[in-house]
């Protein structure tokens, strides 16, 4: 892919020194690109613009906002499905604010995402967690209407997915084909995989999962250069992680 500013330089390179000037002024341009991580026109104008880069969490939640919104009304079930993401994701108080504002932005749908989601498939995990937020979105209020269905399989390409593979997710969080965490996962295997006890405080059992996480995290075994089997090993071992911290969350009340 060649970002906006490694061509800017290329055609300005040329216009000055023909074949030497492009050259010289695609590398300038490709360092610019780098120290401001543009990587898209839709980038570029944001930063000429002045407005502040979307962040991670902040482009999740304008996803969120987008899919609510898309079929026609909000729902409580939607909202109640944001404030759910919010616990999970452990925000505070002001990432939470930010939060709230990015879903409301989302709602009304003029946000440019494709480059972000680009740019978001080099992290193959985060990827996998927005497509996954989305689809617990989406049935959120019990059904996956049409609107719904075509945003998520357009942003799956965006992200490197294929179709078949955002859709083998949908059965994760279909109602009628969700299954029950607490029945593939008991309470006592939960603490054994977090290496916790009964007694062990909240606060523990939060440092022992995202210590956890931290080691087993696909991203930075794949930054290390695991073989895809190992990457997805990590993976399913990431999941793991998540469900049993679910399950003693749940079973201990604590957030």
């Amino acid at each position: 892919m060649l970002w906006p500013g490694t061509l800017i330089g290329a055609g300005a390179g040329f216009a000055i020194a023909s074949i030497p000037g492009a050259m010289l002024g695609a590398l300038l341009g490709q360092a610019l690109d780098r120290r401001l991580q543009l990587q898209s026109w839709g980038h570029l104008r944001e930063k000429l613009g002045g407005r502040p880069v979307l962040r991670n969490d902040e482009l999740l939640f304008i996803l969120l906002g987008r899919l609510a919104k898309c079929d026609g009304q909000v729902v409580a079930g939607h909202i109640q499905q944001a404030r759910e993401e919010m616990r999970s994701l452990e925000m505070t108080e002001s990432a939470q604010r930010r939060a709230i504002v990015a879903f409301n932005r989302g709602k009304s749908g003029h946000d440019r995402l494709r480059g972000y989601l680009q740019r978001l498939s080099a992290q193959p995990f985060a990827a996998e967690g927005v497509l996954r937020a989305c689809w617990r979105m989406i049935w959120a209020d019990g059904r996956a209407g049409r609107s719904e269905l075509e945003l998520i399989a357009q942003w799956g390409r965006w992200l490197g997915w294929t179709p078949q593979q955002v859709q083998a997710l949908a059965s994760e969080y279909e109602p009628q084909k969700r299954p029950a965490i607490s029945s593939a996962l008991t309470y006592q295997d939960a603490m054994r995989l977090l290496g916790v006890s009964a007694t062990s405080e909240p606060a523990q059992i939060k440092r022992a999962y995202r210590r956890l996480l931290s080691r087993h995290h696909p991203d930075k075994i794949a930054g290390s250069g695991a073989t895809t089997l190992q990457v997805r090993e990590a993976t399913d071992k990431t999941r793991e992680l998540h469900n049993a911290y679910t399950v003693i969350r749940q079973r201990r009340d604590f957030r």
